[in-house]
């Protein structure tokens, strides 16, 4: 039970295992079969789970209906959980033998329960079904990467109040340009996480609502209880609109993609930041060699490839908005285009997942070169500090600006960072105000 067929690679295959077959339709083209269905099997195995339980709710509000009588909905629903069992532990494989996730679900229950599991796709279409799965499957871990979000910014604060003293240049156009600290740099990583553990908290109230009861697009001629489902499966509201049901579809995986791609620009630039430090020519930073790989050529090399791979993985969830962008340029309604936004949607919100279990571990590994970073600091970089003395003492800023354009500072650089008293600066990291935020967002 449940053990995988290979598919028939002949010209014509049956279509047993096709929602849509009939007896007038018994043979379709393999090739034009496999076009058709595409990644979906493949794909499903991340949505199968949450559409076993998207059932589950759907099949209770049509016993509140009175279209399951008590003893069918147990049935069908004990039928459910044995099946989401057997596929968690390996037992039920997903693969083309079905067409897709949905199919494999209905044929199952039609296996075990003969005619009764026939009843369980009643007043509902495949088009709400993936909507409501996906949807599922998109909160779930949006959720999971807000914390991933939060924990990594909890760490960068932690280690940023460890390095406030470890001074090292900053730049603007990679020129060097001020004294600065390793506390301020990582703070900066810190705040943008936690902001953006917001944005996420956001679009998770955005997509928060149940497409299940909208079926095809146009709704049911049955009262189904859609309130009562969406309650059972998590969300706030109901999705009302049958139309708009279908045409949120692209609409909420771009949006999440959005929201990511916010995410991973934070991994980006830290992994850039880190590519350049770790280069022989600045040597600010160290990375364990539990996290760099040898050259297969260069007995010399120790590379990086674990932060030059962080640092390219946005251009997948840059990808992705891209396809779905060009994707849902389409009429209203249900399109069998939009079945191509599924891949993009599971690939990036994976992927941003992978990466932030990755990076506390990463950031672990690093070894902060402090001699290095501060003999890099030159008296030139004073020159701003020396000036805004100067304004101190009543001098216009642009006279102040000349003279220590001209004449070298001999302020010291730890001078120039203990002076930097504004919120947010070095001698004032304000990081009390960004604990508070992390603790209202728990």
């Amino acid at each position: 039970m449940g053990h995988a067929h290979h598919r028939n690679k002949s010209k014509t295959m049956t279509n047993k295992n096709y929602l849509w077959s009939d007896e007038d339709n018994q043979s379709i083209d393999a090739e034009l079969m496999d076009f058709m269905a595409g990644a979906d099997i493949k794909l499903d195995k991340h949505l199968f789970v949450f559409d076993i339980i998207a059932t589950q709710a759907h099949i209770g509000g049509l016993k509140t209906i009175n279209i399951l009588s008590q003893d069918e909905y147990q049935s069908l629903y004990d039928c459910l959980s044995k099946l989401k069992g057997l596929y968690e532990r390996g037992e039920f494989r997903l693969d083309s033998t079905y067409e897709d996730g949905h199919s494999a679900i209905e044929f199952y229950l039609t296996q075990q329960l003969g005619d009764l599991g026939k009843k369980s796709h009643t007043g509902r279409s495949r088009n709400d079904q993936v909507l409501t799965c996906s949807r599922l499957f998109m909160k779930h871990n949006l959720f999971s990467i807000k914390d991933l979000c939060i924990n990594l910014a909890k760490q960068l604060l932690a280690l940023s109040e460890q390095h406030k003293n470890t001074a090292m240049p900053g730049y603007t156009h990679l020129q060097r340009a001020m004294p600065n600290t390793v506390g301020v740099w990582l703070a900066g990583f810190a705040e943008s996480l936690i902001d953006d553990s917001y944005l996420l908290h956001s679009t998770i109230n955005y997509i928060n609502s149940s497409p299940l009861g909208t079926a095809a697009g146009f709704g049911v001629p049955l009262n189904l209880p859609r309130e009562q489902v969406a309650n059972e499966l998590g969300f706030e509201r109901v999705q009302i609109n049958p139309v708009y049901a279908q045409n949120s579809r692209g609409k909420f995986e771009l949006v999440v993609l959005q929201s990511l791609y916010q995410v991973m620009l934070n991994i980006r630039r830290f992994s850039w930041d880190l590519s350049l430090f770790m280069t022989q020519e600045f040597n600010f930073i160290s990375l364990d060699k539990s996290h760099t790989t040898g050259s297969s050529i260069m007995p010399n090399k120790s590379n990086p490839d674990v932060v030059e791979l962080m640092r390219a993985s946005l251009s997948i969830i840059e990808g992705g908005m891209a396809q779905i962008q060009a994707l849902i340029s389409l009429p209203s309604g249900y399109q069998r285009d939009l079945q191509m936004s599924k891949e993009p949607m599971i690939k990036g919100v994976l992927l941003t997942k992978q990466v932030l279990k990755l990076m506390p571990a990463l950031i672990k590994a690093l070894k902060f070169n402090k001699d290095i970073m501060a003999n890099a600091i030159s008296s030139e970089m004073m020159a701003t500090d020396q000036a805004l003395l100067q304004v101190k003492d009543g001098m216009s800023f642009r006279d102040a600006y000349g003279e220590a354009k001209s004449q070298p500072s001999e302020m010291s650089y730890q001078q120039s960072l203990n002076d930097r008293v504004s919120l947010g600066g070095a001698a004032n990291l304000g990081l009390e105000h960004l604990y508070k935020r992390l603790d209202e967002m728990r």
